[in-house]
C-alpha cells in the first residue's frame, strides 16, 4: 500500500499571530491612517506667493481692466426661411403615415401560374398603402 498520510495527521491549527502577521483587522478603526512612525518629520510648508519676489523672481505687473465705450451696434438677423422635411416613403395624402408595400391579388396569381417569370410580374404589380389614412398608390 501507499504511505499516504491518514486523516489523523492533520496540519497544525492557525495561530492568531500568524493569521494577521502582526495586524489586527478586527479593530473598529480599520482603514484609518496609522499614526506616524517615531522620528518622522513632515515636509516644510510651501512658500507664500509674496516670498517669490523676495527670492529675486520678477513679479508680473497687475493687469488693468479695459475701459468700454457706450457705443451700441445693432445687428439685424436675416429672416429665417421655413424648411420642409420630406420623409422618404411618407404618405403624400396625410403626410403622417409611412407607405407600406403590399402585393395585389393579380400579382400573386401571376407569380403562381407563371412561376419563374411570374415573380417579376408580382414585384411589378405591388401596391403602396398608407396605414394611417388608407390611401393606395401605384
Amino acid at each position: 500500500m501507499d504511505n499516504k498520510p491518514l486523516l489523523q495527521d492533520r496540519p497544525p491549527a492557525y495561530s492568531p499571530a500568524a493569521q494577521g502577521a502582526g495586524y489586527d483587522y478586527g479593530q473598529s478603526n480599520y482603514g484609518a491612517i496609522p499614526p506616524p512612525q517615531p522620528g518622522f518629520q513632515p515636509p516644510p510648508p510651501y512658500p507664500y506667493p509674496g516670498a517669490a519676489a523676495a527670492a529675486g523672481y520678477a513679479v508680473p505687473p497687475p493687469i488693468s481692466q479695459p475701459t468700454y465705450s457706450s457705443t451700441y451696434t445693432i445687428i439685424q438677423q436675416p429672416a429665417t426661411t421655413t424648411t420642409s422635411v420630406v420623409v422618404v416613403g411618407g404618405c403624400p395624402a396625410c403626410r403622417v403615415g409611412v407607405l407600406e408595400d403590399t402585393f395585389t391579388c393579380l400579382g400573386v396569381l401571376c407569380a403562381i401560374v407563371f412561376f419563374p417569370i411570374g415573380i417579376l410580374f408580382c414585384l411589378a404589380l405591388r401596391q403602396r398603402r398608407c396605414p394611417n389614412c388608407g390611401a393606395a398608390f401605384g
